[in-house]
């Protein structure tokens, strides 16, 4: 019958060679993920750049082909429609229109006015 060897001293002995076998190979493995996560992210980047300058393009295509075919409206010097040129010439000066006001996800809700963090109610 072999002798019996406590389980703590094989962990003595195996602990620290573990440890130099897998501490390289566990970097090299973060390492290599890092890189692969960097060029993704690089891809990503490029291909919405891609994308942009795609947009971009056919959005000038569009507008070139409806100057040219006279459908789209024209030039009133300040990029206005024509109506809005001329309602703007007819009110008078001090008359100024009141600015939109977008309704924003979570103005006035029924808790009252956001405190913001760390606040209390």
């Amino acid at each position: 019958m072999p002798p019996v060897v406590p389980p703590f001293l094989v962990g003595l002995i195996v602990a620290p060679l573990a440890k130099r076998l897998l501490k390289p190979l566990v970097r090299g493995v973060v390492k290599t993920s890092v890189g692969i996560a960097m060029e993704v992210k690089k891809a990503a980047h490029e291909a919405g750049e891609n994308i942009h300058d795609l947009a971009a393009e056919v959005a000038a295509d569009m507008v070139a082909a409806q100057i040219a075919s006279g459908d789209g409206q024209h030039a009133t010097g300040n990029g206005a429609p024509n109506g809005a040129k001329d309602e703007a010439a007819n009110r008078a000066e001090g008359d100024a229109r009141a600015p939109k006001i977008r309704a924003t996800a979570g103005a006035g809700s029924a808790a009252g006015p956001s405190t913001g963090p760390g606040k209390a109610h």
